[in-house]
């Protein structure tokens, strides 16, 4: 047998297996996707879907486990656990959705301007990045908060800054290679301005590399909100989020009641998961890191 026909017979021997591991993954796909679709639906219709009033007290419902009248327990005042997680969504997703947001318009636009204007520009924007990116978000919030004061709209202004660089950095060296390549200088040629070369061209060029950043950003920065909120820096009682109900529920582990830290701590890891899940999915499929 020749080495070609060796070769063909081992790729032919893979094809099976491989189907396989994209429909695997594939099915990972949609459940990611399913889950996120989920929390975002159950979010918006919180005030349809939840039993009671998120900061209705029962005094005679005190730290209850799971019963016919309260699906996953009440917390230590009596407040349904099952309420505060569907109306904790929102908070604890409307917080990430505008530090990704954030991050991505300011960290992209000054990304193009390095790259497309170069020189003491780029040596200026790039030196900013390092100096924000040496602080990290924890002590940007404890800043920030001891200055202004804690609050979930500081928290937001913090962790906007501090992602910024991880946005700026990735999309700035693609677009430096953007930027050198044959079209561009055609289109400079052709007397196109660079604002118009950039909004045109450029961006719609590094929205991809974007989309993935920033769907992966936001499964982190859920964690670090919820981080701020544990910690007394983000959303303040008694609001639900998710943060602030793990730090609420934290004295009742030890006293043999966890449902209120451990279903917000659950839905917060599952959350985070699929959208790493749908992060790697996206960079395969729009960047073709798979191939």
């Amino acid at each position: 047998m020749s080495t070609y026909q060796i070769a063909s017979a081992a790729r032919e021997r893979r094809g099976p297996g491989r189907l396989r591991t994209l429909a695997r993954g594939q099915a990972v796909q949609l459940a990611a996707g399913t889950v996120v679709a989920l929390v975002v639906v159950a979010a918006a219709c919180a005030p349809l879907l939840a039993p009671y009033d998120p900061n209705a007290v029962d005094p005679l419902a005190v730290s209850q486990g799971s019963t016919g009248t309260h699906w996953f327990g009440t917390d230590d005042t009596g407040r349904d656990i099952l309420s505060r997680l569907l109306y904790g969504a929102r908070p604890s997703l409307l917080a990430p959705a505008l530090i990704t947001v954030a991050a991505g318009l300011v960290g992209t636009a000054l990304a193009v301007a390095a790259a497309w204007l170069g020189g003491w520009w780029d040596r200026l924007i790039s030196g900013l990045l390092d100096v924000i990116f040496g602080f990290p978000g924890l002590v940007l919030a404890v800043v920030g908060a001891a200055v202004f004061g804690a609050g979930l709209d500081i928290a937001v202004v913090t962790l906007s800054l501090a992602y910024l660089p991880y946005v700026a950095r990735v999309v700035r060296s693609t677009a430096m290679r953007e930027r050198s390549l044959p079209y561009i200088s055609a289109l400079e040629m052709l007397g196109m301005s660079g604002p118009r070369i950039c909004l045109r061209h450029l961006v719609p060029n590094l929205l991809p590399l974007v989309l993935v950043q920033a769907t992966t950003a936001f499964g982190y920065t859920m964690l670090d909100v919820a981080a701020f909120s544990f910690i007394g820096l983000g959303t303040q009682p008694p609001t639900a989020e998710w943060g602030l109900m793990v730090a609420g529920g934290a004295p009742g582990i030890l006293a043999g009641r966890p449902e209120q830290s451990l279903y917000a701590g659950l839905v917060i890891v599952v959350f985070v998961v699929a959208c790493n899940v749908l992060g790697s999915g996206l960079s395969r499929r729009l960047l073709g890191e798979d191939r």
